[in-house]
């Protein structure tokens, strides 16, 4: 009677793992990746912060590495969790991730914001790799750092920032400086300044800095943007390069023949 007894209960052992049943819980043990506390996985929002910042579907793909279809995918989770209905909303959606710094910042709206000294001027470049060699070796810009066709300079506390694209464009945007992106983007917004996005995290540093930023349209349609950064890295990559570098930039921009600001 005892054996009988001791087979069922093999039995019914081998049944209840079959069907995922761990003994002590209430229920099936679930299978697959853990649930993420947050409204989206960290892939959907490494994708989602590309969309916000304009950038297409394959050119998010080539950046982060990833195939075309899993971009895809990635959009498609987003827009279905956020119950938005295409990408022109998922772009000026204003939600922050969870495990970034920002997060634990409040927003404010502050009626007598200003904005700070220019932090950040971009230019598109069409061969990146050339790019770095005039930049860095012939102007002899101090490079902070690189990751795939971006490249940023210091010009004695402006950064320099360069894109390579397919199209060669004069327009350079000008990135102001704020304390915090999201409490400018709101006030702003209340000014009645059309942003192009919301606020958006662009890079997060090895120390776990992160670089924030929006863009907008002045008064003709050109493009601008606010910029701030969140943890302590971000102060001391700024103060560590202030060096007087920019002397040489503003020789070569105004020298006669030089490129200028106007220039390709």
């Amino acid at each position: 009677m005892r054996s009988c007894l001791y087979l069922l209960c093999i039995r019914v052992g081998k049944m209840a793992r079959y069907r995922g049943i761990v003994p002590g819980m209430s229920g099936p043990r679930e299978r697959g990746r853990p649930p993420y506390a947050d409204v989206l996985t960290p892939g959907e929002w490494r994708v989602v912060e590309a969309v916000r910042h304009g950038l297409s579907n394959p050119q998010i793909a080539h950046r982060q590495g990833v195939s075309l279809d899993a971009v895809k995918y990635h959009v498609a989770n987003a827009l279905q969790k956020l119950g938005l209905s295409g990408r022109a909303d998922l772009r000026r959606w204003d939600g922050v991730r969870r495990d970034s710094k920002l997060f634990k910042k409040d927003v404010t709206m502050d009626a007598n914001l200003t904005l700070g000294a220019v932090g950040q001027i971009s230019r598109n470049v069409t061969d990146i790799e050339a790019a770095r060699r005039w930049y860095g070796d012939v102007l002899g810009l101090e490079h902070l750092y690189s990751f795939g066709n971006l490249a940023f300079y210091n010009c004695g506390g402006v950064r320099l920032f360069l894109s390579e694209t397919e199209e060669k464009t004069a327009e350079s945007i000008v990135y102001f400086r704020v304390d915090d992106v999201r409490s400018a983007h709101s006030a702003l917004s209340a000014r009645g300044v059309a942003f192009l996005n919301a606020p958006h995290m662009i890079h997060r540093h090895a120390d776990g800095s992160e670089e924030w930023m929006a863009v907008f349209s002045d008064n003709e349609g050109r493009p601008l943007a606010i910029m701030s950064g969140a943890g302590d890295g971000v102060r001391r990559r700024r103060e560590g390069g202030a060096r007087s570098v920019s002397a040489r930039l503003a020789i070569w921009m105004t020298a006669p023949g030089g490129a200028g600001m106007n220039g390709s």
